[in-house]
């Protein structure tokens, strides 16, 4: 009896504190607000201070008015087989015609697959009708099963009514159903 009630006075599960997870909790979310507030607050401080981090100056350009395939002076320096910048009319030309190139290739690629599907097609059509001269051939066996039962139903009926026929002149004679004599060659 004494185990007994030792057993149940200690507890065997750990439990922590409300205040300490609060604790815990406040100091998550404080090393969380700081991470996400603190680097772009670093990086505002820095620039405000003239603390330069990075060695790009900043890039000033004006896109709207570059072409649109145009390449920089600097490229054309340090590749040999680039020579000077091309005018906006050959880069317009270059571009249409890549354009053009483009577009005869998908329409090659079309007509490729159109035709794919032509010749799928064609087998699905040939395979259909062979399917159908089967369907053909095996209702035309069925009509001729048909027939041969008829036939056949029709020759029964016939022999049954023969049979009680000469069954109904032999009572006539006085024949009896259990009356059966057997003939044997002697």
């Amino acid at each position: 009896m004494a185990g007994g009630s030792l057993s149940s006075s200690s507890s065997s599960s750990w439990a922590p504190s409300p205040a300490a997870v609060m604790a815990l909790v406040a100091l998550l979310g404080l090393g969380l607000a700081g991470y996400i507030v603190g680097l772009p607050l670093y990086w505002h401080v820095a620039e405000a201070l003239g603390r330069s981090t990075g060695a790009c100056p900043a890039c000033l350009c004006d896109c709207d008015a570059l072409p649109l395939l145009s390449l920089p002076e600097d490229c054309a320096k340090q590749f040999k087989g680039v020579s000077g910048r091309a005018s906006a009319e050959e880069t317009e030309k270059s571009f249409t015609e890549q354009l053009i190139e483009e577009l005869k290739q998908r329409e090659e690629e079309a007509t490729e697959a159109q035709q794919e599907a032509d010749v799928k097609l064609l087998e699905a059509k040939k395979l259909a009708s062979q399917y159908q001269k089967e369907a053909d051939k095996c209702s035309s066996g069925m009509n001729t099963c048909e027939e041969a039962r008829e036939k056949s139903a029709d020759s029964l009926l016939g022999q049954k009514k023969l049979t009680a026929l000469w069954e109904e002149r032999a009572r006539e004679l006085g024949w009896k159903p259990g009356n059966v004599k057997t003939h044997q060659n002697r």
